[in-house]
């Protein structure tokens, strides 16, 4: 299907809809192709490895020791 710039900006929601039922939607301007609407790329499932960061992090000794709220704020005003 192909459309003027000025109907698919009046049709947009119309044109929407058009694409959420398979077709392909062409705009134009002064007749010539300038956009297409069409229905966004298939998402791409990443493939969970369990352990896959393994060895690439280190954890230094006291990582998990308390710390004070002044500590956590960056709160050096008492220097």
């Amino acid at each position: 299907m192909e459309v003027s710039t000025a109907e698919a900006k009046n049709r947009l929601t119309e044109l929407i809809r058009l694409v959420e039922d398979g077709e392909r939607v062409t705009i134009t301007r002064h007749g010539k192709a300038v956009a297409q609407l069409g229905p966004p790329p298939a998402a791409k499932k990443r493939k969970v490895i369990l352990g896959g960061m393994r060895g690439r992090i280190k954890l230094l000794p006291g990582w998990d020791e308390p710390i004070t709220e002044e500590e956590l704020l960056g709160d050096d005003s008492g220097r």
